[in-house]
């Protein structure tokens, strides 16, 4: 088929993903948030769908991640996801964290919206080294007003900076709860300051 599978480089005898990978995907849940595992595991999956534009990966991604929003029993409104700056958007044509999150909303039966904008710059996180805790005030913005809870999507928590300047646009947008999900964490430490 052409590739490796990006899970285990391994031979791909499915499409996107083998099957050995697809049978070990499951999503762990801390806290508020559901993921797929720790990025030493599985950031073979986030750099396929984030830079080697795998998108096939979204749909078989976002099924173990909605089995684990069921699972925890959230009464969720909406789904969403964390915006990218558009000069980076355009770049690369595509926001992997919207792919997911539309998947989600899919799988979930809710409505998939896209509430905030991002509209400051800030190095990429995984870039960032240990200031990457450190980031202003007024990353996000709301685009309109939302209610009840809202699950907030991303590709990989790296220190929980990003995903807590973009819950705090969304609970100034009108939400009343916030929950995470994650293809990857870098760190589980992260799961816990945000809630």
């Amino acid at each position: 088929m052409g590739h490796a599978c990006p899970g285990c480089g391994g031979r791909l005898d499915e499409p996107f993903l083998c099957a050995a990978c697809r049978e070990g995907l499951r999503a762990w849940a801390q806290g508020d948030s559901v993921y797929l595992g720790l990025y030493g595991r599985v950031g073979g999956l986030v750099r396929a769908l984030k830079y080697g534009r795998r998108f096939g990966l979204a749909p078989l991604l976002a099924r173990p991640l909605a089995e684990g929003v069921l699972a925890q029993g959230w009464a969720l409104s909406g789904v969403t996801a964390v915006p990218t700056l558009l000069p980076r958007l355009l770049r690369r044509g595509y926001n992997p964290p919207e792919l997911l999150a539309k998947e989600l909303a899919r799988r979930l039966h809710l409505p998939y919206r896209r509430v905030l904008v991002r509209v400051r710059y800030a190095p990429s996180q995984p870039t960032r080294g240990r200031g990457r805790a450190k980031l202003p005030p007024g990353l996000f913005v709301p685009k309109g007003r939302v209610e009840g809870a809202w699950l907030l999507v991303d590709d990989v928590l790296t220190s929980g900076a990003t995903f807590l300047r973009a819950k705090e646009a969304l609970l100034q947008a009108g939400a009343e709860r916030v929950y995470g999900a994650f293809l990857a964490v870098r760190d589980p430490a992260a799961l816990g300051p945000y809630r």
